[in-house]
């Protein structure tokens, strides 16, 4: 089954003349970093971030708009889902002349492997122009991975890899494609860690846990939710977040690195 959600921050001053899109990147949630690839597991999270230029704005900063969307897979002619265009409005509240937007979809853990085309229409309702951006993904065959991979506040609202000394965040990292044993339950073993800039643990112990228990009562079948871990952010620095996984059945192993950026707090 697939959703789609169409959310925009808006920070612009834009010109009169037509509308543009550019910087289209995907990234690890709505507020994460750039992705490496645009290969995802069924499960996964689709998110899309561009800069809209060229909006007609009112006197008072103001800017009104629409976005639709499309989701096809190559070699189907009907599409996976299709959302007619929505009327949004933006406030434009620091000057300049871009529009940073994003839309995003969800994908099924019963999604079928295979490449899709994100399809996103933007039509500027006031200057009466609109244009078409067009992302394409795949979708890998299930295996052993992480999903939905994020950091979030105390409040659970998605942060940037970006945060200050004092400030606690939590990782998010859902898992997929492990394998169940004879007595029908999983057995994973789960571990995380962090790296200063010069590659060391900050700690001499990493976090670690080793997981075997009956998953029927997960809201999402087949998915393993981790309890978010919280980090303490006491010092200033640059760091990685490195989180593995291991199937103790089928004897696979996963890892992925979130990069952090921890600033001082301001004067």
């Amino acid at each position: 089954m697939w959703t789609a959600v169409a959310l925009t921050t808006v920070m612009t001053l834009a010109p009169a003349q037509g509308i543009e899109l550019k910087n289209a990147r995907s990234t690890y949630g709505i507020m994460g970093e750039t992705r490496k690839d645009d290969k995802l597991l069924p499960g996964d999270i689709f998110v899309v971030h561009f800069d809209i230029e060229g909006l007609k704005v009112k006197d008072n900063g103001t800017v009104l708009y629409s976005m639709g969307m499309e989701l096809t897979k190559k070699g189907k002619k009907k599409p996976e889902f299709k959302r007619d265009s929505q009327d949004l409005e933006g406030e434009l509240s620091l000057g300049g002349t871009t529009l940073p937007s994003y839309a995003m979809t969800t994908i099924g853990t019963d999604s079928d492997p295979g490449e899709y085309t994100f399809k996103i229409t933007i039509k500027d309702r006031l200057g009466k122009t609109e244009k078409v951006l067009e992302k394409t993904f795949e979708v890998l065959q299930p295996k052993l991975g992480f999903i939905q991979v994020h950091l979030s506040a105390p409040s659970r609202d998605a942060v940037p890899p970006i945060a200050v000394v004092g400030q606690r965040i939590y990782v998010h990292s859902p898992l997929v494609g492990f394998k169940l044993g004879k007595d029908k339950l999983p057995h994973v073993s789960f571990e995380m860690t962090i790296l200063d800039d010069a590659g060391k643990p900050t700690v001499a112990k990493a976090f670690k846990g080793d997981i075997k228990t009956d998953l029927k009562a997960t809201p999402t079948p087949g998915v393993m939710d981790f309890i978010p871990r919280a980090l303490e952010l006491n010092k200033l620095g640059k760091y990685k977040i490195v989180i593995k996984a291991k199937c103790n059945i089928s004897n696979e192993s996963v890892e992925q690195t979130l990069n952090l950026t921890v600033l001082g707090k301001a004067d």
